[in-house]
C-alpha cells in the first residue's frame, strides 16, 4: 500500500482508453486524501469493481466481472466505522484496500496449509508461501479485484480437499466460483479426488462376483455426490447468468429510474447498454442458452480462440513469457520424472505408495491434479485470452507456479541447503542456516537470505527472484499510474 501511494504521487496518471465512469458532486478534503493514498488501487478493471459495488449491475459489460467480491466490498464498506464524511467510491476504496489485506494473507496461510499436505515438505511449502507473498501479480492482490478473494478460496478449498472435509471444500470451490469465473474449472478437483478414491478402493479389493453388487453401489454413490458437488460449484455462476437475463432482457425489469445524465451520455458515447434504457433485447438474449458472460467476453473484450495472435501484440505475449516458461517447466519437469503415473491419471497405486515411500515434493504423485489444472489453464490462457493477463490469471489460481518455482530454488541453490541431504548433488560445501559462502549474515526467511546474498546466488535464483519481484515492483508502477500492464 505504501508503495503503490509513492508511486501515484510521483508519477501522473497516463491518460487509458479504459472504464472511467462520472463521479458526481463535489469531493472532500478526506476524499482527495484517500485518492492521494489509495487511488492507485482504483486502476483498470478495479473501476467495474467499485462501480458495481456502488451501483450494481446498471451497465452491461459490468457482468463479465462476478457478483462475491462486490457484495464483499459493499458490506464490508456499510460496515466501517468512519468518523469523517467520504462519498460513497472513497469508503469502497478503503475497504478494498482491507478487504484485500485480509484476504492476501489467507490465501498465503492457505497455500502454506495445502502445500504442507500436498508436498510433505514443510520447507518447500513455506518458501512457497513466502513467494506468493512477493507474487509477480502481487499488485492484482492488493488493487480492488477480486484475485485475492479466489485465491484465498480457491487455496483453501484444496486444502479442504486434502483432508478428506468435501463439503466445505466443494462450498468454497462455490464461492471462488461466484468471484472468478475460471473457478468452475475447479469442479475437476473434486470429480478427480473422488475418481482416485474409487479406483485405489477397487485396486485394494479382491475381485470376485460376491463384490460387484458392493462395487456398484459405491459407484453409483460415488457418481450421485459428485454430480450434486459439482452442482453445487457451478450453481452461483447459473444464478447470475439469470439474473443478467432478468436484467437486461425481461421488459421493464431493469428499471433504472435514477441513472445520472452524465453516465447516459458515457454510455451513449462509449456504446455500453444500460439496464432498463432502451427497447430493444441484447442479442444474447436470444440464444438457445442466454450467456451474459461468454457474450460480454466476446463483443467487448474480443476474447477468442486465437484472436490475440496478432503482430501488435507481441509486447503482450513477451509479458506473458516467464510465467509461461515456468508453468510449461514445471509440467514438463513433472511428466518426465512420472511417465507412467501420469500414462495412469494418477488412478494405479505405485510400488512405492504400497510401501509407504511415496516420492515427496513438487514431483510426488499427489501434485500430479495440480499440475493437470495448470497446464490447462496455461493453454487456455495462452490461445483463448489476452495473454498478458496470464501472469495474474495463473498466480491466483494454481498453486504450482510458487511450488515450482520453490522446487528449483531448495534443489538449485546452495545458500539454501542447511543439511547434506539437502545437497542433490554429492560433494558441494554444506551451509548453515546462519552463513553464506561470502560469509555474510543470513536471515532464516529464505527470501530475504538470497537477497542478502544476491551475488553470491545462482543465475536460475536471479531469474525467478527478477521475476517475482520485478513484475512485482513494475505492477506498482505501471497499473497504479493507469499505465499497461498485466
Amino acid at each position: 500500500l505504501v508503495f503503490q501511494a509513492v508511486f501515484n504521487l510521483l508519477i501522473p496518471d497516463h491518460a487509458a482508453d479504459a472504464f472511467s465512469p462520472p463521479r458526481p458532486g463535489p469531493r472532500g478534503g478526506w476524499d482527495a486524501l484517500l485518492e492521494r493514498l489509495l487511488g492507485g488501487l482504483g486502476r483498470w478493471d478495479a473501476e467495474h469493481f467499485l462501480f458495481i459495488a456502488e451501483r450494481g449491475y446498471l451497465l452491461e459489460h459490468n457482468c463479465a466481472f462476478l457478483p462475491l467480491f462486490p457484495l464483499a466490498l459493499r458490506l464490508l464498506a456499510a460496515l466501517l466505522p468512519c468518523p469523517v464524511p467520504l462519498q460513497p467510491r472513497s469508503r469502497l476504496l478503503l475497504a478494498a484496500a482491507l478487504l484485500n489485506a485480509a484476504l492476501a494473507a489467507l490465501a498465503a496461510a492457505a497455500l502454506l496449509a495445502l502445500g504442507r499436505a500436498v508436498l510433505r515438505r514443510p520447507r518447500q511449502a513455506f518458501l512457497a508461501a513466502l513467494l506468493f507473498s512477493v507474487s509477480p501479480a502481487g499488485v492484482f492482490m492488493a488493487a480492488a479485484y477480486s484475485e485475492s478473494a479466489f485465491a484465498a478460496l480457491a487455496f483453501s478449498a484444496m486444502w479442504q480437499l486434502e483432508t478428506g472435509r468435501w463439503r466445505l471444500g466443494g462450498l468454497l470451490f462455490a464461492l471462488a466460483a461466484g468471484a472468478r469465473a475460471n473457478g468452475l474449472l475447479n469442479a475437476g478437483f473434486v470429480l478427480y479426488a473422488r475418481a482416485r478414491r474409487f479406483a485405489l478402493q477397487l485396486q485394494g479389493t479382491a475381485a470376485s462376483p460376491r463384490e460387484l453388487p458392493v462395487l456398484c453401489r459405491r459407484l453409483l454413490g460415488l457418481v450421485s455426490s459428485s454430480a450434486l458437488m459439482c452442482a453445487a460449484i457451478f450453481l452461483p455462476f447459473a444464478v447470475f447468468q439469470y439474473y443478467a437475463y432478468v436484467r437486461f432482457c425481461e421488459p421493464g425489469a431493469g428499471l433504472a429510474p435514477s441513472v445520472p445524465g452524465a453516465l447516459l451520455q458515457l454510455a451513449r458515447d462509449k456504446g455500453y447498454r444500460v439496464a432498463g434504457v432502451g427497447e430493444a433485447k441484447p442479442p444474447w438474449c436470444s440464444q438457445r442458452f442466454p450467456l451474459v458472460y461468454s457474450y460480454i467476453q466476446d463483443t467487448y473484450w474480443n476474447v477468442g480462440f486465437l484472436r490475440y495472435f496478432e503482430l501488435r501484440q507481441i509486447p503482450n505475449f513477451l509479458l506473458a513469457l516467464p510465467v509461461t516458461l515456468l508453468c510449461s517447466w514445471a509440467a514438463w519437469t513433472y511428466v518426465s520424472t512420472n511417465p507412467r503415473h501420469c500414462l495412469t491419471l494418477g488412478l494405479e497405486r505405485s510400488k512405492s505408495e504400497e510401501k509407504g515411500k511415496a516420492r515427496d515434493g513438487f514431483c510426488g504423485p499427489a501434485a500430479f491434479v495440480y499440475v493437470v489444472h495448470s497446464t490447462a489453464l496455461l493453454v487456455f490462457g495462452f490461445f483463448c485470452m489476452h495473454v498478458q493477463v496470464l501472469t495474474r490469471f495463473l498466480g491466483s489460481s494454481s498453486p504450482i507456479l510458487y511450488w515450482f518455482s520453490a522446487h528449483l530454488l531448495l534443489e538449485h541453490e546452495p545458500l539454501l541447503w542447511s543439511t547434506e541431504t539437502d545437497n542433490p548433488a554429492s560433494g558441494k560445501p554444506l551451509l548453515g542456516k546462519s552463513h553464506s559462502s561470502s560469509g555474510k549474515g543470513t536471515s532464516d526467511n529464505p527470501v530475504v537470505r538470497l537477497l542478502l546474498n544476491w551475488r553470491s546466488t545462482t543465475p536460475l535464483s536471479k531469474s525467478i527472484l527478477g521475476f517475482f519481484l520485478g513484475y512485482w515492483l513494475l505492477g506498482l508502477i505501471l497499473h497504479c499510474n493507469f499505465l499497461p500492464w498485466t
